[in-house]
């Protein structure tokens, strides 16, 4: 038997994986893909999250594989434009989701865990009223059931566990898309990352290693974009995604001349919906973590933060119940409590983002604020990089 099995070996649970079996805990991770892989994300690590991999590992490595983030560019309507740098000699990276998945796993492995890739996990195994490991699904077709003494979901927004156990739930609203893709040949780009904020929609642009540009559009999700792929008015088609996101580049006043002679590399990818709502952090034996736990769409860039000290969480509580500190059957409301401290103001901060770009009166609003005030944005900036 294992003490710990985690369901999902993106950056929270190979991250978690690393975490516990560097604590000395026999460690078991699952994941359905074959790892490196690609995976839709914006390829940037802020101040505030690579802070937290330096806390737990030498990220030596990973910077050499990866360039300097100084800050950000922001734009809005009517020109308005915000470039604030985190400043101080503070910088994030940009790295590819391929490079840090594999980093992190790599991570995980050196550190004693099992990774056990192309599996498929169902299910956790209950005994008791009580998550005792996960119940993966074999190539034969039978459920295998790997016991653990504790389980960590942390696999993604549609997670099985989570999902299949009620403790989260993709809501009716919002629900928005995204859309991306690397380009060659964008001009104009900086070490700077990059939002522009649109009405109803934003687009994030950030350079990555090799010079590529990871370009990705968030639009609203509405029955109008069903099957057929046909857009309502104002909306934008989702049935062929690169089109969908050549269509948001080119007609962009800030964009379209930078990526008129840019070439995307391989297709688009496509996700959505992205928000997910989590009732609870587990349950005895279970806990939640990266996705698995709640997403919010985080468009000031906080998204691999979030997951990563979400996991540095849930593998406190579990060195806890290990050491006798915390009861197992606790365990998922101490990491419920922490979480909601640890959290609270940057899931406060990025609703009020989020809300913002979904109301044309708000961007508007917030265009005007911006160009009064710019150092208000500039403070923004530096509190979403986790810089103050």
């Amino acid at each position: 038997m294992d003490d710990v099995a985690i369901a999902g070996a993106g950056p929270a649970g190979a991250f978690a994986a690393a975490i516990l079996a560097r604590a000395g805990l026999r460690v078991r991770v699952f994941d359905r893909a074959r790892f490196p892989r690609h995976k839709l994300c914006g390829d940037t690590l802020n101040p505030g999250a690579l802070a937290v991999l330096r806390r737990h590992a030498d990220v030596t490595a990973l910077i050499e594989q990866s360039d300097p983030i100084h800050g950000m560019l922001l734009t809005g309507p009517g020109g308005v434009r915000v470039r604030g740098e985190y400043g101080g000699g503070v910088a994030g990276r940009s790295v590819t989701r391929q490079v840090l998945d594999q980093w992190l796993i790599d991570q995980a492995a050196a550190a004693g865990a099992s990774v056990e890739q192309e599996v498929v996990i169902r299910d956790v195994a209950i005994t008791g009223n009580r998550a005792t490991g996960v119940v993966a699904g074999g190539r034969d077709g039978h459920a295998l059931t790997h016991p653990a003494r504790i389980v960590i979901a942390a696999d993604g927004r549609r997670s099985a566990i989570a999902i299949g156990r009620g403790l989260s739930r993709q809501p009716q609203t919002p629900r928005r898309w995204a859309i991306g893709a690397y380009f060659t040949g964008v001009s104009g780009m900086t070490s700077l990352g990059e939002m522009h904020v649109r009405r109803g929609h934003y687009i994030g642009v950030a350079p990555t290693p090799g010079g590529l540009t990871n370009a990705c559009l968030v639009v609203p999700h509405s029955p109008s974009r069903g099957r057929s792929g046909q857009a309502g008015a104002g909306e934008l088609p989702l049935a062929q995604p690169l089109e969908a996101l050549n269509h948001a580049l080119q007609a962009d006043p800030e964009l379209s001349s930078r990526f008129a002679n840019a070439t995307a590399v391989g297709p688009a990818v496509m996700l959505g919906p992205m928000a997910v709502d989590a009732s609870a952090a587990g349950e005895p034996g279970l806990l939640l973590a990266g996705d698995a736990a709640g997403f919010i769409d985080p468009m000031t860039g906080d998204g691999l933060r979030f997951a990563l000290l979400g996991a540095e969480l849930a593998a406190a509580v579990v060195t806890e119940v290990f050491a006798g500190s915390l009861s197992i059957d606790r365990a998922h409301l101490a990491l419920a409590d922490r979480r909601q401290r640890a959290f609270q103001n940057k899931w406060r901060f990025n609703r009020t983002m989020r809300s913002l770009v979904a109301s044309p009166l708000s961007v508007s609003a917030a265009a005007a604020g911006a160009t009064v005030l710019p150092s208000i944005f500039s403070r923004m900036i530096r509190y979403a990089g986790d810089c103050n």
